[in-house]
C-alpha cells in the first residue's frame, strides 16, 4: 500500500470514490480543495478545476496548483486506477483510455458543476483531449501539460524503457534518487519538493521494503502490441475550449513542430515554453502556476 501520511497541504481533503469499469466498481482516491465558496459561502461559487497527472505519477503532483487554484473554487486531483491511493485493478487490460475516461466522467459528476477547467500531464492530457472533443462537454478551458496529438514512437520507447519495472528500495533516500533520475526533465525542483515526491508515491512492501507507487501492470499497454506513432490529430482537431499548451524545450514527446502546429489548428492554442524543462515540467514552479491560474481567469 502507498504511504498515506505525507503531510497534507493546508486545506487539501483526501477524498474516495467508486467508479464503474467493465469487471464491476474499482475504488479511486482523489485530493479535493473545496475552494472559497465552501469554505467561505460569501465568497461565491467558483467553478470546478480538475487535475490529472502522467502514467506512473498521481494526484500528489498538484499540491502546489491545487492550492493556489482553490483561491478560486473547488480543485480534484485523482489518482488514476493503479496509481497512488487508489485500487490496482483486477484485470489489466482494463488500464486503458475508455476506463480512464470513464473514471474521470464519474469524478466530474462528483463535482456537480455543469462547467469544469482541466489540467492533463502527458496521459492526463490525453484523456482531457479526448473529454474536451466531446459534444456537451463541460470542459470550459483546456491545459495540456507536454502533450500533443502526436506523439513519436521513440518518446514511447523511452517511456517503456522504465514503466513496468518493480524495483526495490531499502529507503525513501534510495527512492528519492531514483525519482530524480527517471523524472529529471520535470526541471530544477527543490530538495523539498524531490522529498515530497517520494513520501507521496511509494507503497510499502510485505517485506518492509519500498516499491513506486503504482501497479507495474499498467505497462501492458506498452507491451500489448508493437509500438509506434500516435496520432490524435483527430480528436485535437474537435476540441473548441480555449486551450493552453505547455512544452517543456527539450521534451522529446512534445516535439516543437507539433506544438508549434497546435497553435494553427483545431482550438489555435496558446503556447508556454518552459526552458529548463523536458517531458514533463511538473507544474511546481510559481511562474508555471501563476501562468496556468491567469489562463483560468
Amino acid at each position: 500500500m502507498p504511504i498515506t501520511d505525507a503531510a497534507l497541504p493546508p486545506s487539501m481533503q483526501p477524498q474516495r470514490l467508486s467508479c464503474l469499469g467493465p469487471h464491476g466498481f474499482h475504488r479511486i482516491a482523489y485530493s479535493y480543495w473545496p475552494g472559497p465558496s465552501e469554505a467561505n459561502p460569501a465568497a461565491g461559487v467558483g467553478r470546478p478545476t480538475l487535475c490529472v497527472h502522467g502514467l506512473t505519477r498521481n494526484g500528489r503532483d498538484f499540491d502546489a496548483l491545487g492550492e493556489r487554484l482553490s483561491r478560486r473554487g473547488p480543485v480534484a486531483a485523482p489518482d488514476m486506477p493503479g496509481r497512488g491511493r487508489s485500487a490496482w485493478l483486477a484485470d489489466a487490460a482494463d488500464y486503458s483510455y475508455p476506463v480512464y475516461l470513464g473514471t474521470v466522467a464519474s469524478l466530474i459528476a462528483r463535482l456537480g458543476a455543469e462547467e469544469i477547467d482541466y489540467v492533463g500531464t502527458s496521459m492526463g492530457g490525453i484523456i482531457g483531449m479526448m473529454l474536451a472533443c466531446q459534444p456537451g462537454s463541460p470542459i470550459r478551458r483546456l491545459v495540456l501539460n507536454d502533450v500533443g496529438p502526436f506523439i513519436p514512437v521513440a518518446a514511447l520507447e523511452r517511456i517503456a524503457g522504465y514503466v513496468g519495472l518493480d524495483p526495490e528500495f531499502a529507503d525513501l533516500d534510495q527512492l528519492e534518487r531514483h525519482l530524480r533520475a527517471v523524472h529529471s526533465a520535470f526541471g530544477p525542483l527543490s530538495n523539498a519538493e524531490w522529498r515530497h515526491m517520494a513520501e507521496t508515491s511509494h507503497r510499502v512492501r510485505a517485506d518492509g521494503s519500498l516499491g513506486l507507487g503504482y501497479d507495474p501492470a499498467i505497462a501492458q499497454a506498452f507491451t500489448a502490441a508493437p509500438l509506434t506513432d500516435v496520432d490524435l490529430w483527430p480528436f485535437y482537431d474537435r476540441i473548441q475550449c480555449p486551450t493552453l499548451v505547455i512544452r517543456g524545450a527539450q521534451s522529446d514527446l512534445l516535439t516543437a513542430e507539433t506544438a508549434e502546429e497546435m497553435t494553427r489548428r483545431g482550438p489555435k492554442a496558446e503556447l508556454y515554453e518552459v526552458a529548463d524543462a523536458g517531458h514533463a515540467p511538473a507544474l511546481m514552479d510559481e511562474a508555471q502556476i501563476a501562468r496556468i491560474e491567469s489562463f483560468f481567469t
